[in-house]
């Protein structure tokens, strides 16, 4: 009898081709669960992640799926439904950045951060916990930026982060007499295509990060392994960073 952890779960996590989402799909695959993920426009990488968690012996699902579309995202969560009978874990890991000068911020930039970051999260939560029973998990991968923003032209980023911050802790008291808890990882900066620890600003973020380094995708995706099991099940509402000390 197999004792991982998350064996006879369905997790759903959005954003799963690559970085953050792809090292999440792959460890709760590894945990036990049956994963789908959901990608925008990488059916290679979406479909490299599935071959990877089938080939440990794992089952997975990608579905394609623009959390900036509603009717898209309502669709994944169906499909999974259809697929593998129920959801137990979401993860709301698709997300987008845009930065500049709150004077030069374009309102298409502004409505794409809304749509993906705070709507898809809101839709795809949503829909989840319809199919959703007791012993449930939300996880949100939020940002460390909902409490500090070091750069100038990151408002708009910070602004949808702090968003889900406050949908954490609010969805926690809907969904608590369900048995089904909700929490949020505040990445800091992580070695992702989106920020790559040798890119433009990484210098400065690891002078300000006490671990003086970048953190790995991995390292996120155990603190997910962690909120999706039942140790964490008197875990609920928190905003949960892993940030090297870069908020410290």
């Amino acid at each position: 009898m197999s004792t991982k952890k998350l064996t006879d779960k369905v997790a759903l996590v959005t954003g799963g081709s690559r970085g953050l989402g792809a090292a999440i799909a792959k460890r709760l695959a590894d945990d036990g669960a049956t994963v789908a993920l959901t990608y925008t426009s990488s059916p290679q990488k979406a479909d490299e992640v599935v071959l990877a968690i089938k080939a440990a012996g794992g089952q997975a699902l990608a579905l394609r799926a623009d959390s900036a579309n509603v009717e898209a995202v309502k669709n994944a969560v169906a499909e999974t439904v259809k697929a593998f009978g129920r959801i137990d874990i979401l993860v709301n890991n698709a997300g987008v950045g845009a930065f500049a000068l709150i004077d030069e911020f374009s309102l298409d930039d502004f409505d794409r951060l809304i749509a993906v970051n705070v709507k898809g999260v809101f839709v795809a939560t949503q829909e989840a916990v319809r199919h959703m029973g007791e012993g449930g998990r939300i996880i949100m991968i939020g940002s460390v930026n909902s409490d500090i923003m070091p750069i100038a032209g990151g408002s708009v980023y910070a602004l949808t982060k702090g968003a889900i911050a406050s949908f954490t802790r609010g969805l926690a008291r809907d969904l608590g007499p369900r048995g089904i808890t909700v929490n949020n990882i505040q990445p800091g900066p992580i070695d992702t295509d989106m920020n790559p620890a040798d890119g433009t600003f990484a210098d400065r973020m690891k002078s300000i990060t006490a671990l003086q380094r970048y953190g790995r995708s991995e390292e996120v995706a155990d603190m997910v392994s962690y909120l999706a099991s039942a140790e964490a099940s008197f875990v609920t509402g928190a905003n949960l960073k892993i940030d090297g000390g870069f908020a410290a």
